[in-house]
């Protein structure tokens, strides 16, 4: 991260410990299912869980585990892709902190548009840029080394962006103005995020374990809302998927890639100081 593009992309020390940290990044967790279907997901799943993937023969089950694991990712990225709005083929996305790139192919499956993603992990961009190329759209998906508070993309080029668990690497202020320069008038911005309830109070100890872990700071629900009524994105759909995702994480937490930080998480949105939400909002 010395070279002069590097420089340019990372502005602060913070942001350079977020690229190392995703640099060096090799959780199976993220890799073991990806290799299901060349998906590769930096973001957590949502749904019932079929429980029988634990039962039958012992020698399978971490398959078995894992396929169910990856479903249950694939169909958080199908909700956020519904709540895009009408995409045309002719129209252009932003993948807003697209880690390995499995949102950003999925969009392109869906739509058959044009899909810029954009990470400050120089590693996550090549390998996503390599399973782009493998899939053989690398014409029409391209990943790039930006930082998504300045891409330095033209202004109102975008029909719709999202992010998928990225806003707590950023001020949203500042996220927010970036992404309403970037979308056209009536263009959709779209996030799926894990917040802390402002009903509760402070961050609890297990939101600040999250923190910890995954070097962030996850924003009060109420930021979201007031930083969007700012930057001139109205939001038209706000899902509560609190409960959709916790079968999600009782079932990595009995998996063999759990990773420690599952109880944290289990602990905090059972104690209703952190929700899991959905909020899609129009760019007036």
């Amino acid at each position: 991260m010395g070279s002069t593009q590097g420089a340019a992309v990372l502005n602060s020390l913070y942001q350079h410990s977020v690229a190392d940290y995703w640099n060096a990044e090799k959780n199976p967790v993220n890799l073991r299912l990806g290799e299901v279907d060349g998906i590769y997901h930096h973001h957590y799943g949502i749904g019932a869980v079929d429980w029988t993937v634990l039962d039958g023969p012992s020698e399978t089950r971490e398959e078995r585990t894992i396929a169910e694991l990856h479903r249950l990712e694939t169909a958080q990225a199908d909700l956020l892709m519904s709540h895009l709005g009408a995409v045309q083929p002719s129209d252009r996305l932003l993948d807003a902190g697209s880690g390995r790139g499995g949102s950003s192919l999925i969009a392109h499956q869906r739509f058959g548009c044009r899909v810029d993603g954009v990470s400050i992990s120089e590693s996550q961009v090549a390998f996503a840029n390599a399973q782009a190329e493998r899939r053989g759209v690398n014409g029409k998906v391209r990943f790039h080394f930006k930082n998504m508070l300045d891409t330095g993309f033209e202004p109102g080029a975008y029909q719709a962006i999202w992010n998928n668990e990225s806003t707590m690497y950023v001020e949203l202020g500042l996220l927010f103005a970036a992404h309403a320069r970037l979308l056209r008038r009536g263009g959709r911005y779209v996030c799926i995020t894990g917040c802390y309830n402002d009903a509760y109070g402070l961050p609890s100890r297990a939101v600040s374990e999250i923190n910890a872990h995954y070097i962030c700071d996850i924003h009060p629900r109420s930021t979201y809302f007031k930083e969007m009524a700012a930057n001139r994105l109205v939001p038209v759909s706000v899902v509560d998927l609190t409960s959709a995702t916790i079968p999600y994480w009782e079932l990595r937490a009995k998996s063999t890639l759990a990773t420690g930080i599952e109880a944290a998480f289990l602990d905090a949105y059972k104690g209703g100081s952190f929700q899991y939400l959905l909020i899609a909002a129009d760019r007036v």
